[in-house]
């Protein structure tokens, strides 16, 4: 039981950390790509509207970053019809895999890939990041490879939000809050 209760300790922990040393900075600029190679530049083409962000930078934390890709675009990108119509959020969301150093190369295979195996209306909240990591870990604080980090930014691009691992319900009731 205590083992239990100190690892839940250690895993509030390490989220709140994230949170706290990220929360208010403005997203560091970055230049992504779409599947059609249309350039995107965040924070700046983002500005004007709360924005959802989902970067992954390892194999592993990829695999939990698709894990979000169902409940996020139920959420925030479906459009609903009838009585509901009026609740629908107005927000850019984007999943972002980073591809860097060696792995810099294949980002043309990964974008194919998608084209191929990505439900096509997910396909253009996708971007692919190509280039250098060290000043997004230092920035958004990334400390483990393995998860896939999120980041809520308002109308400006300043960090309301962070969050990190696969998808729960309360992370998503959490982004939810932050958008509001």
């Amino acid at each position: 039981m205590k083992k239990i209760i100190l690892t839940t300790v250690v895993i509030l922990t390490s989220v709140l950390s994230i949170s706290a040393q990220v929360i208010g900075k403005i997203f560091p600029d970055m230049q992504a790509e779409s599947v059609e190679d249309k350039v995107v530049k965040l924070p700046q083409d983002v500005k004007g509207k709360y924005t959802l962000l989902g970067l992954a930078y390892s194999k592993k934390s990829e695999d939990e970053l698709n894990s979000w890709f169902q409940p996020v675009f139920e959420k925030f990108i479906q459009k609903t019809n009838g009585l509901m119509s009026g609740f629908s959020y107005d927000v850019n969301v984007y999943f972002i895999p980073m591809f860097t150093g060696v792995n810099a190369a294949a980002t043309g295979t990964a974008k194919r890939k998608a084209i191929k195996n990505v439900d096509p209306q997910l396909l253009a909240y996708i971007l692919f990041y190509k280039g250098e990591l060290k000043t997004y870990k230092e920035a958004l604080d990334f400390e483990k490879k393995d998860i896939p980090y999120f980041f809520v930014l308002d109308k400006e691009g300043k960090i309301v939000y962070a969050t990190s691992g696969k998808y729960l319900a309360a992370k998503m009731d959490e982004i939810e809050e932050a958008i509001e």
